[in-house]
């Protein structure tokens, strides 16, 4: 299989491209050019730089990377921000619409720009599908961050029109939902902050890049045929009903 993964220079994209790699695909990484200067992802094939927000910039990448790798059969939509933090009655309509650009309009314009090479791969037989990264923040809320929960959410709104879409083309949709992820902006959290965050999860950890990369993994394979238009969330159990009210192992 032929992947295109986006946001790859980041702590879940590196472990995506790992993932694959390990499982036998060729991988194309893609990110923005500064986020790929640290070197290219264990396991890449090849690496592009371009920006998901730019609609040319998209399609000039993601021709670039089908024609290195001989065409497309994935694609991981991981390209994302999460920097802005206002209350939402003072939140900028810039910010609110740099949000929106790179967490949702972002994802769409990669899928528009992949769907020929994605169709191309179901009519020659293949078993093409597509992975949007979404967020559990999109269910459970996040103050401070109206607009990248409401991307985190639109994604959801969107990949499952296109699993209705596609589906019947050939090509399978489905979405994961990380919650807290130990990439290295969580890892560099205060100490004390990270033992609250963890104690809030129902399993009493926070999650590791490479268990949201296995399940993107196991969505791509032979195993995940009939898996399409589903919202699985990586999360440990966050947001699960009375999880609030637990107080250890023994409550």
């Amino acid at each position: 299989m032929r992947a295109l993964v986006t946001g790859a220079g980041g702590g879940i994209g590196r472990a995506v491209v790992a993932a694959l790699a390990e499982a036998g695909h060729e991988v194309g990484a893609c990110d923005l050019a500064e986020a790929l200067d640290h070197g290219a992802p264990e396991g890449a094939a090849m690496t592009a730089a371009f920006d998901v927000r730019d609609e040319h910039d998209t399609a000039r990448g993601v021709e670039e990377v089908a024609q290195g790798l001989g065409g497309l059969d994935a694609v991981v939509a991981n390209a994302g921000v999460v920097d802005t933090i206002h209350r939402a009655d003072r939140f900028p309509t810039d910010e609110w619409e740099g949000d929106l650009g790179a967490n949702l309009t972002g994802q769409f314009l990669l899928a528009r720009a992949a769907y020929p090479q994605l169709r191309a791969s179901a009519r020659e037989g293949g078993a093409p599908a597509i992975v949007f990264v979404s967020s559990a923040s999109a269910e459970l809320g996040l103050p401070g961050q109206v607009a990248y929960t409401a991307a985190k959410a639109g994604i959801v709104g969107m990949a499952r029109t296109l699993a209705s879409e596609w589906g019947p083309r050939g090509i399978r949709v489905n979405v994961v939902m990380p919650g807290m992820i130990a990439t290295p902006k969580v890892r560099a959290l205060p100490r004390l902050m990270l033992e609250s965050l963890a104690a809030s999860i129902p399993l009493r950890r926070i999650g590791e890049p490479a268990e949201v990369a296995g399940t993107i993994a196991y969505l791509l394979s032979p195993a995940a045929a009939y898996v399409h238009g589903q919202v699985l969330r990586i999360d440990g159990g966050l947001g699960l009903s009375g999880a609030a009210l637990a107080t250890g192992p023994e409550a």
